[in-house]
């Protein structure tokens, strides 16, 4: 698949021949969700999937998952079709795949979990392709510390790693988390998440104390308050893009950090400048997520609109 226009554009303007590959690791699961607008059963959902189908728009995805004896081709096809390599997704047959199922109530802030069942996902420890292993951006989407450890063993060379993580890891894997704080570049991470992983309730002040942690940056993502940038050369604010078609607010955050990777590998580039430009695209990207239930909007908007909701956010943060 050819490259995205903003992904020809961003690297003209960066006077590179091509992007470079994003390695993204995470889950690929189904899910059902409930919200006050209707109910999506048995949709395309999982960490990975969205991080990944976000990052295609700016440079090659290499996925690392698995799914079960119940994912069907079409939806094999749905990430072939935006040219995301899958030597990295296993299937297991033994099982049917990892199923999410959610409830948010009226004001689409709160969450209930309904239904968690692991199935193949339980068992699974992810395994890098030899040429996947020199991967130079790399995003660790929600799975456990360790399994996170675990694909970081296995790279060659230096990369770029952003990371993300739960409220589940920070209570019973705190100690692994530690440690891969350690060995990353940017976490990225949920406002109440940022608040239990230092204790501090002042989100300012969270997130330097974040860096204390490890992590050259960290971004706090704030849902429909937008996302801040914790960064050795600075501090970065900037608004949620303003949706007025909220249908399904899944995935969200993975999309955002798919799209933060994708837009690095495609700059080749990870300064200060570069990440808040990636913030920007990531923000487009998290506003088309929650436009419809699953991937589906993320992936049907194409280049176009993601490239028009940047520069709507870029007029509202220039002066």
């Amino acid at each position: 698949m050819p490259v995205s226009k903003i992904a020809e554009k961003l690297i003209v303007q960066n006077r590179s021949n091509v992007a470079a590959p994003v390695l993204v690791v995470g889950s690929v699961a189904f899910d059902k969700i409930i919200t006050p607008v209707m109910t999506g059963e048995r949709i395309l959902g999982g960490a990975a999937s969205f991080a990944s189908l976000a990052a295609s728009y700016f440079a090659p995805v290499r996925l690392v998952g698995v799914v079960g004896n119940d994912f069907e081709d079409s939806f094999i096809e749905r990430f072939r079709n935006r040219g995301i390599d899958l030597e990295g997704l296993q299937v297991d047959k033994s099982g049917p795949t990892f199923f999410w199922a959610g409830e948010y109530h009226e004001n689409f802030n709160n969450r209930e979990t309904l239904d968690t069942q692991l199935n193949v996902f339980e068992h699974f420890r992810p395994e890098l392709p030899e040429r996947y292993r020199q991967s130079p951006y790399i995003m660790l989407a929600n799975i456990g510390p360790d399994l996170q450890l675990h694909v970081l063993d296995q790279l060659e060379g230096s990369s770029f790693v952003v990371a993300d993580t739960m409220n589940l890891w920070i209570n019973n894997k705190l100690n692994d988390l530690l440690k891969l704080l350690k060995r990353i570049d940017c976490l990225a991470i949920n406002d109440s998440e940022a608040i239990m992983l230092t204790g501090d309730h002042n989100l300012i002040s969270a997130g330097w104390k974040l860096l204390e942690l490890g992590p050259r940056m960290a971004i706090i993502k704030k849902g429909e308050n937008g996302s801040c940038l914790f960064h050795r050369d600075g501090y970065f604010a900037l608004p949620a893009y303003p949706v007025t078609n909220l249908q399904d607010p899944t995935g969200a955050g993975d999309a955002f950090g798919g799209a933060l990777a994708g837009y690095l590998a495609a700059v080749n580039d990870t300064d200060f400048g570069s990440i808040k430009q990636a913030m920007l695209y990531a923000t487009a990207a998290s506003s088309l997520t929650v436009e419809a239930f699953s991937c589906d909007r993320l992936e049907s908007a194409g280049p176009g609109l993601l490239e028009e909701r940047y520069h709507e956010l870029l007029e509202v943060i220039t002066p």
